[in-house]
């Protein structure tokens, strides 16, 4: 966690209410930041349905290749986080890492190992020492509350310079549900699915098979949308939680995504999902300036997707905005080497509401004072139409800075 705080972290923090089913507990165990907690304990006293995404890294962690080996149960009972370490490339000592902490979970919580969920972010190939918090597990299950997700989220930060929280409200059949969100990222961002680690609980009775098809449909457009420097982590994890308490207002389970009485929840976890996702391209290393790229006129919607994040991803465009440079050239660029259909004399751009090129030129009323003035606002909107189909989507990323090279120059040390 770096001195200063994001400019563009939010002026305030969400409140979490405390979630029927779900107790947490956090401890500092060393592993590599003094002084701060770096173990995070969700326990759920009744079997909770479980739903997951992961990296699409073909160098993934033990975590994850210990998630997705439990998730086809669909049901937990604890989760264990550390940061400071990511347990990934750690070969057969990876691998006993998380059976030590999984044996010594289950045996806290008295579940099966099947019901244990695992993550770890960090340094990538430092072996885990998972001994210095397996034995604290016991106590932590003892001492887990309800009220606790603010200290959760700070817990698994690694870079991060802000805790991430979101949480909202629904209904199911006339009954209120919440929904409570963490997240932690804020480089190595470009996820294929996920940022790199978050953790959403509901209170409402959802079957696991629902529950993970509401969560791979939403992080499409939120998580999966977001880009802070186009490197995807090997430990991406994002896991949904159901507790089922609200069965005691009167809910009816429900077990089948396309439910009826699901449209209200699944707007209020997409929105959720949406929120988390933003405030990690917000806390983006050395972040000065948020970028929306929204393309039209591709293709299609998979065709402009590739579009935006070829311009998201771009070095070029990303300094530009850092410097306030209206350089409009750099985002053509990045249209054409995007490898999707595009048509030189048909694009459009606008920085703002400010249109800066048209059909292949520069706007005849270009002003670049006008072009200027929207890269000095902290939240720049940028749009292309293609010219050519129906496609859109619209990217999240941030700027890059002298700050997020020196970040990740001596991570390690």
């Amino acid at each position: 966690m770096s001195g200063s705080v994001s400019p563009l972290a939010p002026k305030t923090y969400a409140t979490l209410p405390a979630l029927r089913g779900v107790r947490m507990a956090t401890a500092s165990a060393g592993i590599k930041y003094k002084n701060r907690t770096d173990v995070l304990m969700m326990v759920f006293d009744k079997p909770a349905s479980a739903a997951g995404v992961f990296t699409r890294s073909k160098c993934p962690s033990a975590p994850v290749d210990f998630c997705r080996a439990n998730l086809p149960h669909g049901v937990a009972r604890a989760v264990v986080v550390n940061s400071g370490n990511a347990n990934a490339f750690t070969g057969l000592k990876g691998r006993e890492a998380t059976a030590l902490t999984a044996r010594s979970a289950a045996a806290a919580v008295g579940c099966g190992e099947n019901e244990v969920y695992l993550a770890s972010t960090g340094v990538i190939g430092e072996p885990l020492d998972a001994t210095k918090f397996s034995g604290v597990l016991d106590q932590m299950h003892k001492e887990a509350t309800g009220d606790f997700w603010f200290e959760a989220a700070k817990a698994i930060m690694t870079t991060d310079t802000y805790p991430k929280v979101a949480t909202r409200t629904a209904e199911i059949g006339g009954v209120k549900v919440t929904i409570n969100g963490i997240a932690k990222g804020a480089g190595m961002i470009a996820p294929d699915m996920a940022t790199m680690l978050s953790f959403v609980v509901t209170d409402a009775d959802i079957a696991p098979a629902a529950l993970q098809s509401l969560l791979s449909k939403g992080v499409d457009p939120t998580f999966n949308s977001m880009t802070v420097d186009s490197d995807t982590s090997t430990s991406d994890t994002l896991m949904l939680f159901a507790t089922g308490a609200t069965a005691e207002d009167g809910q009816v389970r429900v077990d089948k995504a396309d439910d009826q009485r699901l449209g209200s929840f699944r707007a209020a976890l997409n929105d959720l999902l949406k929120d988390l996702a933003l405030q990690v391209v917000r806390d983006g290393e050395g972040a000065t300036k948020m970028l929306e790229i929204t393309v039209t006129g591709a293709e299609s919607d998979v065709a402009a997707k590739k579009i935006a994040l070829s311009i998201a991803n771009s070095p070029l465009v990303k300094t530009a905005a850092a410097g306030e440079d209206a350089n409009w050239g750099r985002i053509v660029m990045a249209v054409g080497k995007s490898g999707e259909m595009a048509d030189r004399d048909r694009l459009a751009i606008w920085f703002g509401d400010v249109r800066v090129a048209v059909n292949g030129e520069r706007d005849a009323g270009y002003s670049e004072e006008a072009a200027t003035n929207v890269m000095r606002q902290q939240d720049i909107p940028v749009r292309v139409d293609i010219g050519l189909g129906n496609g859109t989507a619209t990217v999240w990323t941030c700027d890059l800075t002298k700050e997020y090279v020196a970040i990740n120059g001596d991570y390690r040390s």
